[in-house]
């Protein structure tokens, strides 16, 4: 059962805490996830959250202190001494001990490095910090278990039990030839059966996936979502293991990339929280709302050129809410299956193949939603024969337009190196709800010769 943090359990740490009374607080946390352990400490206010960071164990402070948010990570970093950093920093992993230094000023890197006892960790966390965070290196822990193929069972055995010590968690034993390059990996279930005098190289698996450094994190999270792996070896330039992604790191990695996906659909260009500074926000929103305003006036502008097609035919204006409502939501729904497909790496087929596709589906949806629209004109607002085939026209040309539009955008946005994301936003309603209302008003005039 998932634990849940009520405001009187953070009530009562809180006055644990200004107590004193640390064997009670110690009991009270005993038995929770340091995920949960972290959930608190973000209840709390920067002094409380320090105070209970340094009674905990340093194995467990240090797991508590990776799984905080950066902002909540932030403000207790800098009221710890680069000593304690290097304390916490020594009983994490190499990969999340990475990640917390690479948040810290280059001074304080080197101060903190400097504390780390263990020189192996240390240089491990010096090699990994050269890499960008969006790759493949950027996201390997060095911790792993490795065999040479040259070895026999019984020593392979032996040398696992050595290394298993410092890995948190097995996933895979790699096997390696005498200039580590990656040859495969082994099965337990192999191990177990096979004579302790067997050669490593003669029962190990060949096919095994693995990724470059420089690979693509959001590439690596589609291999692995893929093949439903819970690891993948990391391999250098010369095929060497170096070392290895665990499915932890990848659920990180899909729920950034779909938190930022998310921002662009909304129109915010910069990654932000709901508690960032009123400035950052403004920042980050007001890009997209500039466009969608100019757009507004373009729209307006087309309005304000047909103001003669009002006078005649006055009951049009009623349906302009209608047309731009229709065809941002089909640009939105149209570019937001294309964007998830690329996403997917399952875009399939020529690029115009899918243009018809979407043009037959406009089709269909226009001439449903044109036949309830008909019915409704005629009988609420009592319209005339030729202002409902009007708009009923109008609407299976913007929901086709709409459509393509949804589909073309994302498609060329990628090809230029932009984020395809951003189409499912203000930038496909918006450039709708002009078109929509243009085409609306030409038909009109087309229809009723105004």
């Amino acid at each position: 059962m998932q634990f849940e943090i009520t405001k009187e359990y953070i009530q009562q740490i809180q006055q644990l805490i200004a107590e004193n009374k640390n064997t009670a607080l110690l009991n009270l946390l005993e038995d929770l996830h340091y995920a949960d352990v972290a959930e608190i400490i973000e209840e709390l206010d920067t002094k409380e959250a320090i105070y209970l960071i340094k009674l905990l164990d340093s194995d467990v402070t240090s797991e508590v202190i990776a799984e905080l948010d950066e902002d909540d990570r932030e403000k207790i970093l800098k009221r710890l001494s680069s000593k304690e950093i290097a304390e916490e920093i020594e009983e994490l992993d190499t990969d999340d001990a990475t990640d917390i230094i690479a948040e810290l000023s280059e001074e304080q890197k080197k101060e903190v490095i400097s504390h780390i006892e263990d020189e192996e960790h240390a240089k491990d966390i010096i090699e990994l910090l050269r890499y960008d965070e969006d790759t493949a290196g950027g996201l390997m822990a060095k911790e792993l278990v490795k065999v040479n193929e040259n070895w026999n069972v019984l020593t392979c055995v032996k040398e696992m039990r050595k290394q298993a010590e410092e890995v948190t968690r097995v996933h895979s034993i790699y096997v390696v030839d005498d200039n580590d390059i990656l040859k495969g990996r082994l099965s337990l279930k192999d191990l177990l059966t096979t004579s302790t005098k067997t050669a490593i190289k003669d029962v190990l698996i060949k096919k095994v996936d693995a990724v470059n450094v420089n690979d693509k994190a959001e590439d690596v999270a589609r291999i692995m979502q893929k093949y439903d792996l819970e690891a993948i070896p990391v391999v250098d330039e010369l095929g060497r293991l170096v070392g290895r992604i665990t499915i932890d790191d990848i659920v990180d990695v899909i729920k950034e990339e779909a938190e930022k996906d998310y921002q662009l659909a909304a129109g915010i260009t910069q990654d932000v929280e709901a508690d960032d500074s009123i400035w950052k926000l403004t920042k980050a929103r007001l890009p997209w709302l500039l466009i969608g305003m100019f757009g507004g006036l373009g729209a307006a502008s087309i309005i304000n050129g047909f103001q003669g097609a009002f006078l005649k035919f006055p009951v049009l204006l009623i349906f302009i809410p209608l047309i731009q409502a229709t065809a941002g939501n089909v640009g939105v729904q149209s570019s937001a299956i294309v964007v998830q497909a690329l996403a997917n790496n399952t875009m399939k087929g020529e690029m115009a193949n899918r243009i018809f596709k979407e043009f037959l589906l406009g089709l269909i949806n226009g001439l449903v939603i044109a036949s309830v629209v008909i019915l409704i004109s005629h009988f609420a607002f009592h319209t005339s024969f030729l202002i409902s085939i009007t708009v009923c026209v109008a609407l299976i040309t913007v929901i086709i337009m709409a459509a393509l539009i949804g589909t073309f955008i994302p498609v060329f946005l990628e090809k230029q190196g932009i984020d395809p994301a951003v189409a499912t936003g203000p930038f496909i309603t918006t450039s709708n709800d002009v078109f929509g209302i243009l085409i609306y008003f030409m038909i009109a005039k087309m229809i009723l010769g105004f």
